[in-house]
């Protein structure tokens, strides 16, 4: 029997492990028979830039004639996420001007890029940029899965073929907050909250690794309940809003009669494209967040909202920033205060530093109504402090042109001032820190006034010094030689380091601005700063400049400079004057170059050939060793394109911000 029982045993163990074999052999076949879906590397245009994907690694294919100068590259291996990608590619040697496939990857920003001749590309320099890009050979790694479609950073995706298949970017979801049970510590704290009315629970900082929001808990009593009545109560036209002038009335537009505010001019010329950033953290409670709208309708009314003035939209930030409206979604100031009506809470943290972030990366831009020669203007509103660091996405606002005004209401008492992330933040975070960029309420009551000088602030463009770069901010002049030691050849060549120059700035009547003159014995004005107002415009005129030929008259043409360009330069432009000359000069330069010096003319001095060292060192801007350059060839000059932006960069942003 035992015999029978083991031989059973024996031959279900046999038949288990054919079963098994046979399982694993045909799981094999069916896997052989999947196949793997085909990876389809996505194509793009040379002009593609790498901050318009968004993808933190992705392959793609790049078209032939990438080698173009228009496909502008900033950096040497590691290039600005402001560079063409196919551009760096080339410049790197990982492509040549064929095309090809190639691995792009995104790395962090760095302080500075320095500019360089590489594989027939000239890349240029940047003093700092907010992200950073590199590009390797197309050879992908094991086990990562490279997008067959990019993700932009706007809707309209730069391919280069039609129908490729591209996704918009699209604001991340706000993670749902679990439900918790009630603690009984956390009973006895609301306990405590209700049975003392004049106390106030801090606003802990959360952990890296914490995923819901701790409030700071509304406090009770005679200040809640006074700040209800400022933000429901009723005002007709026989009541006043504190505050308020009762002498000043205007019909709205829907029929009701509302108070003008106080002070503020509503035919202002200001022509400002405006973000608010506004607290929608779960501290803030309800009431503020109504008064904080109210303060909204109110700007909103007085700026006399419109195509030919200022435009507004409305950001609100908790944990993660989200945009209510863009630029050009309102209009006028009825639809913008209705928009702004209808505004709901979202809770969560007070994350600032992120919603700084995603308005410098995503607001401001064309497609959202963004205009140029509008300067760009953020307020942000914040109930405490914030819950994230400002300082690093503040600088690189700034840095992006982006004027930032902090109003903070009631901030950290003694005892909560330990759960500050980071102290002085506000002035941190400001354009500069004067005074004129801050506003701090003590309570929220107070709020409405900052109506007045919050107006006429934002709206005062010769101030706004953030939309002020190193681009956009500038009377450039151009001395040239025109002598007979030149030649026609070498001048086409200067012309053509003119127009090189020239290319890196933004132009218009409201940003930079070009001149030239030309000089032998004698000056010429080829054209003024007012007479061009457009890239092309100006481009045009630089080529159309006829060779003059004669003697060297360097100092002579200093002082012309200074009477026929400078001397019609817009008070708040800097005023740059670049002189290119090949020989000595036949007279005195010294006292010249001091009536510029003493004018405030920035003046940089390049020497070709048989040019005198001593004179340029005379002639630029002190130190001589950042404003003179001197090359042995004329057709060396590119070479010193990116050096002279770079400092004339770097000088920019190195004034102080206060």
């Amino acid at each position: 029997m035992r015999t029978v029982v083991l031989t059973m045993k024996a031959s279900v163990i046999e038949m288990f492990l054919v079963l098994l074999v046979t399982g694993v052999h045909s799981n094999k076949e069916t896997a052989k028979k999947i196949k793997r879906p085909k990876f389809t590397v996505p194509q793009i245009n040379c002009d593609v830039k790498a901050g318009k994907i968004i993808n933190p690694e992705f392959i793609v294919k790049c078209p032939a004639g990438c080698q173009d100068p228009k496909y502008h590259v900033y950096g040497t291996d590691v290039y600005a996420s402001y560079s063409s990608v196919c551009g760096a590619a080339v410049h790197s040697g990982v492509l040549d001007n064929s095309g090809g496939k190639i691995l792009v990857r995104k790395v962090a920003g760095q302080s500075g890029y320095k500019g360089s001749y590489s594989n027939g590309v000239q890349s240029l320099s940047l003093p700092r940029w907010r992200e950073s890009f590199i590009v390797l050979e197309s050879k992908p790694k094991k086990g990562v899965t490279y997008p067959s479609a990019l993700t932009y950073s706007s809707s309209k995706s730069p391919v280069a073929q039609a129908g490729e298949t591209t996704k918009a970017y699209q604001r991340p979801p706000i993670p749902e907050t679990t439900a918790q049970p009630v603690t009984l510590m956390q009973l006895l704290a609301v306990t405590v909250a209700v049975a003392t009315p004049t106390t106030m629970l801090p606003r802990p900082f959360p952990s890296a690794a914490s995923t819901t929001s701790i409030p700071r808990p509304e406090p009770v009593g005679h200040r809640s309940q006074e700040m209800d009545l400022w933000s429901t109560t009723t005002y007709t036209s026989s009541q006043n809003r504190p505050g308020a002038d009762p002498g000043i009335q205007r019909q709205d537009p829907s029929g009701a009669a509302f108070q003008k505010p106080v002070g503020v001019d509503v035919s202002l010329d200001c022509k400002i494209d405006l973000s608010f950033l506004i607290d929608g953290s779960t501290s803030i409670g309800k009431r503020r967040f109504r008064i904080q709208k109210q303060l909204l309708a109110e700007v909103a009314q007085a700026l006399d909202i419109g195509p030919g003035g200022p435009l507004m939209g409305v950001v609100q930030y908790g944990d993660n920033p989200a945009t209510h409206f863009n630029l050009k979604t309102h209009m006028n100031s009825r639809d913008l205060k209705t928009a702004i009506e209808k505004i709901t809470q979202r809770g969560g943290l007070s994350n600032v530093g992120r919603a700084i972030s995603f308005v410098t990366k995503n607001f401001f831009s064309k497609a959202n109504g963004n205009r140029s020669g509008a300067p760009n203007v953020v307020v942000v509103m914040v109930d405490g402090w914030p819950t994230d660091k400002v300082e690093e996405a503040s600088r690189l606002a700034r840095e992006s042109g982006i004027n930032i005004f902090f109003i903070t209401i009631e901030g950290a008492a003694e005892n909560e001032k330990q759960y500050v992330v980071e102290p002085n933040f506000a002035n941190k975070a400001v354009c500069r820190t004067n005074g004129f960029y801050s506003f701090h309420v003590q309570s929220w009551f107070g709020l409405h006034k900052t109506l007045q000088p919050l107006v006429k602030r934002v709206c005062d463009t010769d101030r706004l010094a953030c939309s002020k770069t190193c681009l956009n901010s500038a009377d450039i002049g151009f001395v040239i030689d025109g002598s007979s030691s030149v030649g026609t050849g070498n001048f086409r060549t200067v012309l053509q380091f003119v127009t090189n120059l020239t290319k890196e700035f933004e132009i218009s009547d409201t940003d930079t601005r070009i001149g030239a003159v030309q000089y032998t014995y004698e000056q010429r004005l080829e054209f003024g700063f007012d007479k061009y107002s457009s890239k092309p415009d100006i481009l045009s005129a630089i080529k159309r400049v006829g060779y003059w030929s004669g003697g060297t008259s360097t100092g002579a043409a200093i002082n012309f400079a200074l009477e026929q360009l400078f001397k019609k330069s817009k008070p708040n432009k800097r005023k740059l004057m670049i002189l290119i000359t090949d020989g000595r000069s036949y007279d005195d330069v010294r006292i010249p170059a001091m009536a510029a010096h003493l004018k405030g003319v920035i003046t940089y001095a390049i020497g070709v050939a048989w040019a005198a060292q001593e004179e340029l060192e005379v002639i630029a801007t002190h130190p001589a060793r950042d404003h003179s350059f001197f090359v042995d060839e004329f057709d060396n000059l590119y070479q010193y394109v990116p050096r002279i932006i770079q400092n004339i960069c770097t000088e920019f942003n190195s004034q102080p911000r206060n």
